[in-house]
């Protein structure tokens, strides 16, 4: 079986609430009473579904969101990314934060249609784009948001690389992090650390420590 309606699947396998550390934002999520949340990589790989990061609100983009909640000024009036969105998650918190626009990048098919639903579930508009940003110079925005970037060595370095070019031409950087392997441990500047609640079923712990920092 091919999935052959991205928006139906995701209203099939997952359901519309509140993430935990940012409950003004309701999200089209998996949890343990999904469909999806039973499927295994390789069920879903013959389904055509790659790996459904959109499906789940991440520690590092959870604070991140939270931290645009409370400090609006970051993101009012000014032209956003949310980088590597997923589930439009950080873009959703920087609309409801006052944003002129906000475009949403992934590569992920599924992404698109996440983020259009969870637009639509919090009354904003966002933008999307499934190019990989990676392949050319940073977008003429204000700010780039970047939530959860630091799963694995090469592409973190060649994000870092790449939001630096930004920072170099002025833009805000702003990243979300639960202390990942690969985050790196100086050259920024801390904004805030929150105590994330998650599942053990994705990190470590039930609780996660996650900090926003900037590129200085």
């Amino acid at each position: 079986m091919t999935v052959l309606d991205p928006a139906a699947f995701i209203r099939a396998n997952t359901r519309l609430q509140p993430v935990p550390h940012a409950p003004e934002i309701s999200l089209w999520l998996a949890d343990e009473i999904t469909p999806i949340w039973r499927l295994t990589e390789e069920e879903l790989d013959e389904m055509g579904v790659p790996p459904p990061f959109w499906a789940f609100a991440w520690a590092g983009g959870q604070a991140l969101s939270r931290y645009i909640l409370d400090h609006p000024h970051e993101v009012a009036g000014k032209r956003v990314l949310d980088f590597a969105a997923g589930s439009g998650l950080v873009g959703v918190a920087a609309m409801q934060a006052g944003a002129a626009s906000v475009l949403c990048a992934d590569i992920d098919p599924f992404c698109r249609a996440a983020v259009d639903a969870n637009a639509r579930a919090n009354g904003v508009t966002l933008d999307f784009t499934q190019t990989n940003l990676l392949d050319a110079a940073p977008p003429d925005v204000e700010v780039i948001c970047a939530g959860d970037i630091c799963y694995e060595r090469p592409m973190t370095d060649a994000v870092l690389a790449w939001l630096a070019q930004a920072r170099a031409r002025g833009t805000r950087v702003l990243i979300g992090d639960p202390g990942r392997t690969y985050f790196p441990r100086t050259g920024l500047d801390f904004l805030a650390e929150y105590r994330v609640p998650t599942s053990r079923e994705l990190e470590d712990q039930e609780i996660k420590r996650s900090s926003v920092w900037a590129m200085p």
